[in-house]
């Protein structure tokens, strides 16, 4: 045991959005040695024009892990994630200015990011799924879409990719699933923050020769449109179709019907007490269960 009373267990979470920001809440009372490989494909919001504006990648989703990751209470973390209301800052997050700035100046991402860490007294590491911009696409029935909002408004997805197709994780992201002794997956939305960051070709490659095991959190309830009357087992078949399997899923009977997973399924009691979103205690106890 650690100084904090975590273990020394190597955990990576992998995803996107306030799901994979509950996953890291909950693992960092765990162990101090938790990484986050997060998608950087969102094109909304505050993410959206600082995209558009400095063609850098997303910061919305790292921003929300480093705070995750921060010591909580800490009036940083917090004004990381105040939002601006007023003129051409309105719906601008202070960490997402901050980011922006530190990754132009540092003339690489993955150490721009790794500054605002360490201002931050994140424990861990928060790694982005791909070293540049990327833009999520998906083969739906209803056609080709390009872009994370207009992916999120789309039913019947098939299958999503990235553009450019190539696009490489940091070597950091690749070296902490080889080292990982637990992989957590999720939760989030299906295709536009879990996927988004398990479609990159070497974050697919690195899972699937890493000998952790690997867990996917299934999310609460379906995101509609993207993944309109899916049960937990449908949500584990669109991971297989493209390519990631998994040991186990834990997901939460009282919220989500289970389905057919193929792969040995956990019940827990994962919600907040308003039902909408995960409770990193009870997230906690059921992966550090799952831990051994």
């Amino acid at each position: 045991m650690s100084a904090s009373g975590s273990s020394s267990a190597r955990v990576v979470a992998v995803g996107g959005g306030h799901g994979l920001a509950a996953t890291l809440r909950a693992v960092r009372t765990i162990t101090d040695a938790v990484t986050a490989v997060v998608s950087v494909a969102d094109d909304g919001g505050s993410s959206g024009r600082l995209r558009e504006l400095l063609h850098i990648m997303a910061p919305g989703d790292l921003r929300k892990c480093m705070v995750a990751l921060a010591e909580p209470g800490s009036l940083l973390a917090r004004a990381f994630a105040h939002r601006f209301s007023e003129e051409e800052l309105a719906g601008h997050a202070l960490g997402n200015l901050v980011l922006a700035g530190l990754m132009e100046v540092a003339d690489d991402p993955v150490a721009g990011i790794a500054e605002a860490c360490r201002l931050l007294g994140v424990r861990g590491s928060v790694l982005p799924a791909t070293s540049i911009p990327v833009v999520l696409e998906a083969d739906s029935d209803e056609g080709q879409v390009a872009g994370q909002v207009a992916v999120m408004a789309t039913p019947r997805i098939r299958r999503v990719s990235l553009c450019p197709p190539d696009a490489a994780p940091p070597p950091e992201a690749m070296a902490a699933i080889g080292q990982a002794d637990l992989i957590v997956i999720g939760p989030g939305s299906l295709y536009t923050s879990v996927l988004a960051a398990l479609v990159v070709p070497g974050i697919r490659e690195a899972l699937a020769r890493s000998p952790a095991r690997k867990v996917y959190v299934s999310n609460l309830r379906p995101q509609v449109p993207e993944t309109a009357g899916f049960d937990v087992g449908m949500h584990v078949s669109a991971l297989v179709a493209h390519g990631v399997d998994v040991d186990a899923v834990l997901f939460d009977p009282a919220v989500m019907p289970l389905g057919v997973p193929g792969v040995p399924a956990r019940a827990a009691e994962l919600t907040r007490p308003n039902g909408r979103a995960h409770d990193p205690v009870k997230l906690a106890e059921a992966l550090r269960d799952l831990l051994g």
